[in-house]
């Protein structure tokens, strides 16, 4: 007969349970269980609160569940923020979202509201995204790292298709030469694209049942990849770039591979298109800007170009040495001075598959770089006095550079442009 009492003493008890209930364990982060025993018992709290609601007469009402509810949300919330963001295992991420779905969906059933479960939601896509990053970071450094530099051979059909079909590339010029032939880029081309694929596959799988609209999902996925380019991918390959032991070889290669990455970011945005089907010309649609990444990236090796090559030339002209008292020149050019042209023909017919602009650039910077340091050489304070004889021997070293500015080294200089170069030298 103490109905008061007792409906009283069982609401406290209740809360208390409440509270044990939703108290997570100090190691919930590192385990899927974790979270799912979590989850289960505060769902078991409530599913027997609302069978007591609608089977008893007043012992709980609609007021005092809402009230528990509210709490138990803002609880739930607080320890899920602080648990997710000790999570840097992707998957374990993904699994984790998966279970708040369940448990949101499941409760939404029994009538409570769950929305702020979707809106916390949206946080820890942002946090799955950096793990995303983060992983892919690492990705991208092995295919960086392990990757020859030097164009793919292809010996037949098959391994062609194969290639095609990784990575969007048409060349009419390419298909009709017999195998085996080469395509113009490095494997870590094809793979770096791949891995964006997945990267954006990824981004999609948290996406999925967070009742979100198709344009919601599609900036979702855009603005993360765009972080993709001009962050991860950008440093990975600025990385590569700078590296001490990186020659022209590699360079050259890595202008050739980014300008056709470049090229194939239509098709990136194509690719989200189709697993969205939001247009991008749609209004609200973020544009993919990763370009500026490829851009970025080709510029810096294009200056590291230049560098290496001067610094390259410094190397010969250290051998230099020239007797500036001798009495007679020797019948041809100086040995260090051959050597150095030599080295410089090589090196501009490996250039002749980069953008025009670039080589011609390259062949510039290194015959001015060339004249300025012979220049030096004959205006040093330490040589005071030169005889006919050296200055002839001077003279043939100079001419064997001029030759090589006429010959041409790199297509597409007007007229005696190259030459231009040496013209001070000549002069004095």
């Amino acid at each position: 007969g103490a109905r008061e009492t007792f409906e009283n003493y069982y609401r406290k008890q209740r809360r208390k349970q409440a509270r044990l209930v939703l108290q997570p364990p100090s190691n919930m982060h590192e385990t899927l269980d974790g979270y799912r025993k979590y989850f289960n018992q505060i769902v078991g709290f409530f599913v027997v609160e609302d069978h007591i609601l609608h089977t008893t007469q007043g012992l709980v009402n609609r007021a005092y569940i809402d009230e528990l509810w509210e709490m138990a949300l803002s609880k739930t919330i607080a320890a899920l923020r602080t648990h997710s963001s000790y999570c840097s295992d992707p998957s374990l991420v993904l699994d984790l979202k998966n279970l708040i779905v369940l448990f949101a969906d499941t409760l939404q059933g029994y009538g409570f509201p769950v929305n702020q479960l979707f809106d916390m939601l949206l946080e820890i896509q942002d946090q799955y995204s950096e793990t995303l990053l983060k992983k892919w970071s690492g990705v991208f450094r092995n295919i960086l790292d392990s990757d020859n530099y030097s164009p793919i051979p292809v010996t037949n059909e098959d391994v062609y298709k194969k290639i095609v079909g990784q990575f969007p590339f048409q060349d009419a010029e390419l298909e009709k030469q017999p195998f085996p032939k080469k395509f113009p880029f490095s494997e870590f081309v094809p793979k770096v694209y791949n891995q964006i694929k997945e990267f954006i596959y990824a981004c999609l799988k948290f996406s999925e049942d967070l009742h979100l609209s198709s344009t919601e999902v599609d900036d979702m996925i855009r603005k993360s990849t765009n972080l993709l380019l001009t962050r991860t991918l950008s440093n990975c390959l600025q990385n590569v770039i700078k590296r001490k032991n990186v020659g022209l070889t590699e360079l050259v290669q890595i202008i050739i591979n980014t300008t056709h990455l470049e090229k194939s970011c239509k098709f990136l945005e194509e690719f989200i298109t189709n697993i969205t089907n939001v247009l991008p010309e749609t209004v609200h649609t973020t544009k993919l800007y990763g370009t500026t990444t490829f851009k970025d990236a080709r510029h810096a090796a294009e200056e590291e170009i230049y560098t290496n090559l001067n610094q390259k030339i410094d190397q010969f002209l250290q051998l230099a040495d020239y007797d500036w008292m001798a009495m007679e020149p020797s019948s041809k050019a100086s040995d260090y001075l051959v050597d150095l042209i030599g080295f410089l023909r090589s090196t501009f017919a490996v250039f002749t598959h980069l953008p025009g602009k670039v080589a011609q650039t390259a062949c510039m910077s290194a015959c001015k770089h060339l004249s300025t340091s012979l220049m030096q050489l004959l205006l040093e304070a330490e040589v005071r006095q030169l005889t006919l004889g050296a200055l002839q021997q001077f003279n043939l070293d100079v001419e064997e550079c001029e030759q090589f500015a006429r010959s041409g080294p790199v297509p597409g200089f007007q007229g005696d442009t190259l030459q231009l170069a040496f013209i001070d030298l000549r002069q004095v």
